[in-house]
């Protein structure tokens, strides 16, 4: 082989190892832009319903240990949900006394609603004796709200007179509620002046709930048992214009014999009779009581000719 065949072969050489470096070092093509990720957008929790709200504020640590005991007697939360009181409503509490059902309907209606509680001024009490108890009790209702502010911040209590009742505005409360008071009204004889100011302060369509002990039948308006006839209740009601729609046997109790030496405080919780006949009373519990549901008419105008 001659030098010149030698130098062509040394140069192809030479030219095609520079042809492999000069691909190797060519960059890859770019990669495609990745889409961006896509953000999760929060799905908000759903609003708890009636029922949750009711055993929230029933299973609240706020209430007082001698009320929670006194559930399986008065049954609150079937109580309320029969009256069909709802968060968003305006609720009277007529009578709340030291704030048993306060305890629940206040954190029940804090967050969409509001209460009210209407007490005895004790500006007008028949004696001294009342006015002191009076105003211990609305003394104890107030510092039970001061005491977790927390709860109780949004409730709003005020004081009336039974014989000339100012409850709110005409038409300004959902519902009105009553515990075991009517029996009160008419011994202090303006139970139709009551029942004539619930039914101007509820709104058209606005609920009436009365919970009363229940007596065997009509009882004489001076009676002092503790105990009303069941339609006795109804045509008070229905005299100030309410319509009745419905009794419950939520709080019945087939027991109570309602003829009792002190009336219905002979049973629990007052056992005002103290250790006499403790075990009977103990054993019959707490009162038979109706269970009522009113409502106010809506009135429709007649249509213009």
């Amino acid at each position: 082989m001659n030098k010149h065949t030698l130098a062509l072969i040394f140069f192809s050489f030479v030219l095609g190892g520079c042809g492999s470096e000069q691909e190797a070092s060519t960059p890859p093509p770019p990669a495609p832009a990745s889409e961006p990720e896509a953000t999760a957008i929060p799905v908000p929790a759903p609003a708890p319903s009636t029922s949750e709200l009711f055993d929230r504020a029933i299973a609240g640590d706020w209430r007082d240990p001698a009320n929670v005991a006194r559930d399986v007697w008065r049954h609150p939360k079937k109580t309320l949900e029969f009256f069909g009181v709802s968060a968003d409503q305006r609720v009277l509490e007529i009578y709340p006394g030291r704030g048993w059902y306060t305890e629940i309907l206040v954190p029940f209606l804090r967050e969409r609603g509001h209460y009210l509680g209407a007490n005895v001024d004790p500006a007008t009490a028949p004696n001294e004796r009342v006015k002191t108890y009076l105003t211990e009790q609305n003394a104890d209702l107030s510092a039970k709200l001061a005491a977790h502010p927390e709860v109780y911040d949004k409730a709003q209590l005020r004081q009336i007179d039974p014989a000339n009742p100012a409850f709110g505005d005409p038409g300004s409360v959902d519902a009105v509620l009553t515990f075991r008071n009517v029996h009160n009204w008419m011994m202090g004889g303006h139970a139709d002046i009551m029942f004539k100011g619930f039914y101007e302060v509820l709104k058209p369509g606005g609920v009436l709930g009365v919970v009363e002990h229940r007596a065997a039948g009509d009882v004489p308006a001076a009676d002092k048992s503790g105990y009303v006839g069941q339609d006795q209740v109804i045509a008070m009601a229905k005299a100030a214009g309410f319509e009745f729609e419905e009794s419950s046997e939520i709080n019945a109790n087939p027991a109570d014999t309602k003829d009792h030496e002190a009336g219905v405080w002979s049973l629990p919780p007052s056992l005002r009779l103290g250790d006499k006949d403790r075990a009977k009373y103990e054993a019959i519990g707490e009162s038979d009581r109706m269970t009522l549901r009113f409502r106010k008419p809506v009135v429709v105008s007649p249509a213009a000719p």
